[in-house]
């Protein structure tokens, strides 16, 4: 997770002398199709095994294993934020590190693209569009309460299950934050999750979805490995579709993993990637997809990528991203990121979903 103070380029992760003759150098070519592969290629390395992360609005933290990541299931993380993040929002540093570093992304310049990058089965394995008159139990079900350590971050909000929280009318999905005092907390709102109703491993997500913004308030679509109860987390690995925080009209996309004994995560965003920039209103609908992969994990709005992590062959450790993972939704309220200031003038205010749509790459459901 990124807390709020300022953002610091650097990366660390293992392995180029196992993993060094399997990278291509980067010449700084456009990719113009995603569906050629041959198009993305990694980072340059130097011979002494530094080098510099070109794109200037990447997250990239390793934190020892030291850190207090105490959580293993669902329940008690969203992110570890009592770990270090060493994190980047910076326009005009570019920062090298000297390791024995392997690439996480792809350094060529980005368009805007398709997001499909591989062969797709013509129908959606799992799909929810709320066209109901409430909640589909069989889909969904909630986290509940203010989970270990305000869920890992110090939120403030209480998760329940009621209909203030979470409903559908007129076929979208209200996740709603409200202001009320609830059980010790002073807001309540709603975590939804497929655990142990759907997960699945790669494919293509595309989910229609508009977000809430304010002071302190923190919207999220993402993922979490379905062996988190027996692995814990972050060793589960987790996926961050969507974050947003505050006013901000930027989405970020995370993934976060076990790089051996320590803490990692990398993650861009649609502020300034690759040196392009997304201007969006968050708080209108806009299409977000997901394209997943033995080879690479892809974020997009309205085919805008804005972040791109290499998996192939286990890079960085990555091998988290080869297993099946299961969906969450939920709007956070205060935290080590967004930070500690709500403006209580917001609520209620809500994230609304029109649908989320799973399409399987063939022969890739599950393990």
């Amino acid at each position: 997770m990124v807390c709020e103070f300022k953002y610091i380029r650097a990366i660390v992760a293992v392995g180029i002398a196992a993993l060094a003759a399997s990278l291509v150098a980067c010449s700084g070519d456009k990719i113009s199709d995603p569906t050629d592969e041959s198009s993305s290629s990694t980072e340059n390395l130097s011979s002494s095994s530094s080098w510099s992360l070109s794109s200037s609005d990447s997250r990239v933290a390793v934190s020892s294993s030291s850190s207090k990541i105490t959580s293993s299931s669902s329940n008690d993380v969203k992110r570890s934020s009592s770990s270090v993040i060493l994190s980047s929002d910076s326009r005009e540093e570019s920062s090298a590190v000297s390791s024995s570093s392997t690439i996480l992304s792809s350094s060529a310049t980005v368009e805007n693209q398709s997001s499909s990058s591989a062969e797709l089965s013509p129908e959606f394995f799992w799909n929810d569009e709320f066209d109901g008159d409430s909640i589909d139990n069989s889909k969904w079900t909630y986290d509940i309460g203010t989970g270990a350590s305000g869920w890992g971050n110090n939120e403030w909000e209480y998760y329940t299950d009621r209909k203030e929280n979470a409903y559908i009318k007129d076929g979208i999905l209200h996740i709603r934050a409200q202001k009320e005092d609830y059980k010790g907390s002073k807001y309540t709102s709603a975590r939804m999750l497929t655990k142990g109703k759907f997960s699945f491993k790669y494919g293509t997500v595309e989910a229609r979805i508009a977000l809430p913004t304010g002071k302190g308030i923190w919207p999220a679509f993402w993922m979490l490995g379905e062996n988190i109860d027996t692995v814990g987390w972050p060793a589960c690995g987790e996926i961050d579709i969507i974050e947003a925080v505050n006013s901000e009209n930027i989405v970020y996309g995370t993934n976060h993993w076990a790089n051996g004994s320590e803490y990692a995560t990398y993650g861009n965003n649609t502020g300034k990637y690759r040196e392009q920039k997304y201007k969006l209103d968050i708080t209108q609908f806009h299409t977000y997809k997901f394209t997943w992969d033995e080879k690479y994990i892809r974020m997009f709005v309205d085919d805008f990528m804005y972040h791109e992590i290499l998996i192939e062959n286990n890079t960085g450790d990555t091998e988290e991203f080869h297993k099946p993972f299961f969906f969450l939704l939920n709007v956070a309220v205060a935290g080590n990121w967004p930070g500690f200031e709500v403006d209580d003038s917001q609520f209620p205010n809500e994230m609304l979903v029109d649908y989320i749509r799973v399409r399987s790459r063939t022969n890739s459901q599950g393990e």
